[in-house]
């Protein structure tokens, strides 16, 4: 699983088209940093130590995969892209666009180049008023404050004036109303429970991921397929069964859809390639009797990776007992999905070829998954 981590950034722009700097800053945050969890109302405040037009000030809440390194020189290029005029003179001066890495989880940094928390945030009220909107119980981990005490502390007695108009958060765009349940499917290594993770926190997902890793009879197989492929099977069409049983019967009120990194029919697939044939004769009667009384997911996702990626993604992960997994069997798989999606034309199934993306590192390949997905 990514390592992931909250941002808090301020957000602020004094001339020009200022709601058009801000709302252009946000775009470019959410494609080249993180998924914007929250925005705040804005607040339009007089320039603070210098002669200049009224600012507009705000907050962003963003989860990101990047290094505090990393976002800080994200943001400062967005800010160059966007016009920002830097001054050598020391002072204030108006500015296009302002970004402030306010937070980085509770990360401390006194670093030249990397001061966290923002030095002067607990001083400037245009900067609290927005951070209490997001997140009023987060704790400074300097101050030992919270935020709403911080605010209530805060010396600066600038006049705030909330504004009606709001930016407009880019991951609404992708519409994923029309869906109760989405299931992830593709071969061994493409990358099914990341996708299924950063969906189900991006999107209010409840997420059902599969429990592979406790199954004891997983590294035997890979040690002797013959004489353990029956059981594993029958052990993992047991525990799928049961898993979406109860978690699709537990109703979650708070959460929009389910996200699932697998669905059961895909222990029909991989039967047929680690069976013989008087074993997967049984085995297929026993799976209808159980198929026929689970639900069936409103999307298939079928990630596609070419066989060198797949083998490169398993030696990352670096699972001891998957190390051996010859890229036969790996084709094997492929071509019975393939079959599986090819012999039912009644789901509704989307194959996306990620064979040459790389959507955990790269969000750019995330956002344009999600753009397959909902197109």
């Amino acid at each position: 699983m990514t390592h992931e981590q909250t941002v808090l950034i301020g957000i602020g722009s004094n001339t020009g088209d200022k709601l058009n700097h801000l709302q252009m800053a946000v775009d470019a945050i959410h494609t080249q940093i993180g998924s914007i969890d929250q925005l705040s109302p804005l607040y339009e405040t007089a320039a603070l130590g210098f002669e200049g037009d009224d600012f507009i000030n705000g907050g962003l809440k963003v989860t990101t995969q990047l290094d505090a390194s990393q976002v800080l020189v994200k943001l400062l290029a967005i800010e160059d892209h966007l016009g920002r005029i830097r001054h050598e003179d020391g002072q204030y001066h108006s500015r296009t666009i302002d970004l402030d890495l306010l937070f980085y989880g509770t990360l401390i940094s006194k670093s030249e180049h990397l001061e966290l928390p923002h030095p002067r945030l607990h001083e400037r009220q245009f900067v609290l008023q927005p951070l209490r909107d997001l997140v009023p119980d987060f704790e400074h981990p300097v101050l030992k404050l919270s935020i709403s005490k911080l605010l209530e502390n805060c010396e600066d007695d600038s006049l705030l004036t909330p504004l009606e108009k709001r930016l407009t958060n880019p991951m609404q765009s992708f519409d994923f109303s029309t869906y109760n349940f989405i299931a992830i499917e593709g071969n061994i290594g493409a990358g099914k429970t990341s996708l299924a993770h950063m969906m189900s926190h991006d999107f209010n997902a409840k997420k059902i991921l599969e429990r592979f890793a406790d199954n004891p009879f997983l590294p035997k197989f890979y040690e002797d397929a013959t004489r353990y492929a029956f059981t594993l099977e029958m052990s993992f069409l047991a525990d799928r069964y049961q898993q979406i049983s109860d978690d699709l019967s537990q109703l979650d009120l708070f959460k929009d859809f389910i996200v699932s990194d697998y669905d059961v029919f895909k222990s029909l697939i991989f039967s047929k390639i680690t069976l013989n044939e008087d074993e997967f004769m049984l085995y297929r009667k026993l799976f209808f009797q159980v198929y026929k009384d689970i639900a069936r997911p409103d999307l298939y996702i079928y990630l596609y990776q070419n066989t060198e990626r797949l083998q490169d993604n398993i030696r990352l992960r670096g699972r001891d007992y998957e190390q051996t997994i010859e890229s036969s069997y790996l084709d094997k798989i492929n071509t019975g999905y393939l079959t599986f999606i090819k012999n039912h034309p009644e789901f509704n199934v989307k194959i996306i070829d990620i064979s040459n993306r790389d959507f955990i590192k790269n969000r750019v390949d995330y956002l344009w998954i999600l753009e397959q997905i909902c197109s």
